[in-house]
C-alpha cells in the first residue's frame, strides 16, 4: 500500500514538473512577443500605407482634339492623399508636339504637379524650356493643355541665337505663338541684351 501511494506521489510530482517546465519554456520563447510595444507595429503599418502612394517611372501621354500630343515622363510620383487626380512628380520631362507646325517643346524641371483629369501641369525648380533655337529658364511654369497656355515666371531668362532677355513672366500661347513678356513691378523694364 505504501508502494502505491509513493508511486502515485512520484507520478503526480513528475507530471507537475513536466507541466511547469513546458509552461516556462513556452512563456520564455513568447515573452519577447508579449513585450513588444503596440506603437511600433502601428508605425510600420503607417509607413507601408504611406509608401503605397509612390509610383516609379511615370509615363503619361495625351492628345487634344486638334491632335497636339503631350507626353509627361517622371522618375517618381506620389499620389495626393486628399485628391487622387493630383500626382506630385520628381525629375520631370515633358514633350509637347504641336501638329500645326510639327515643332517639339521640351520642358524639364526638378518637380512637378500633374492633374490626370485636365492634364494641367505645374513645373518647379530649375525649369527649362527648349523650343527650336530658343531656351527659357525660370523657377516656376504653369502649363495648361486645354487653354494652350504656357506661363513661366520667377527669374525668367530667355535665350535665342542673338539675344538674352530677363523678365519676371513670359506667357506663350502654344497654338498662336502670341507671347506676352512683362515685369511684376510696372516701374521695372524687361532687360534685353544683344549677344552678337
Amino acid at each position: 500500500m505504501k508502494k502505491k501511494i509513493f508511486l502515485k506521489f512520484i507520478l503526480t510530482l513528475s507530471l507537475i514538473i513536466i507541466t511547469l517546465y513546458v509552461y516556462l519554456e513556452y512563456f520564455k520563447r513568447n515573452k519577447s512577443l508579449l513585450l513588444k510595444p503596440v506603437n511600433q507595429t502601428t508605425k510600420i503599418n503607417e509607413e507601408a500605407i504611406y509608401n503605397s502612394n509612390i509610383i516609379k517611372d511615370i509615363n503619361y501621354t495625351s492628345r487634344d482634339l486638334k491632335g497636339n500630343e503631350y507626353k509627361l515622363v517622371a522618375k517618381e510620383g506620389e499620389i495626393d492623399i486628399d485628391n487622387s487626380d493630383i500626382i506630385f512628380l520628381t525629375d520631370v520631362t515633358a514633350y509637347i508636339k504641336l501638329v500645326k507646325n510639327s515643332e517639339l517643346i521640351i520642358i524639364t524641371s526638378n518637380y512637378g504637379k500633374y492633374n490626370t483629369v485636365n492634364y494641367d501641369t505645374i513645373f518647379s525648380k530649375n525649369v527649362k524650356i527648349d523650343y527650336v533655337d530658343n531656351i527659357m529658364t525660370g523657377d516656376y511654369l504653369d502649363f495648361s493643355m486645354m487653354k494652350n497656355l504656357l506661363i513661366i515666371s520667377r527669374n525668367v531668362v530667355y535665350k535665342n541665337l542673338g539675344n538674352i532677355m530677363k523678365a519676371d513672366v513670359i506667357e506663350l500661347d502654344t497654338t498662336t505663338k502670341d507671347t506676352k513678356i512683362f515685369m511684376y513691378n510696372s516701374n521695372e523694364q524687361v532687360n534685353v541684351t544683344n549677344i552678337k
